[in-house]
């Protein structure tokens, strides 16, 4: 037993260790990569939109996880207006199979 945990112990501390092992490698005398959004044509929403990612990655992450959840529920609450309105009823339905 103590053989086994030992030997889980080791690939758990590997894997922990292996990324922070490679980044202290470096790599080489190159210039990091910095990514921007071209804001210079955007205005209104587009520009805000672009002009956020540019400022924060974080704030702008945050914002498009609460953004789609409600933008999915919109769009579901539209489509559920829409096909009660041509006569499609999805709130009660007969089983064709028996």
């Amino acid at each position: 037993m103590r053989v086994t945990w030992s030997k889980i112990l080791g690939m758990v501390m590997g894997l922990l260790l292996v990324p922070g092992a490679v980044l202290a490698a470096g790599g080489g005398s190159a210039a990091p990569i910095v990514i921007v959004a071209d804001t210079r044509k955007l205005t209104g929403l587009l520009g805000w939109w672009g002009s956020l990612y540019n400022e924060s990655h974080l704030y702008f992450a945050l914002l498009t996880i609460v953004l789609i959840p409600v933008i999915g529920v919109i769009f579901g609450v539209l489509a559920d207006i829409v096909m009660t309105h041509i006569g499609i009823d999805l709130k009660s339905r007969e089983l064709a199979e028996h």
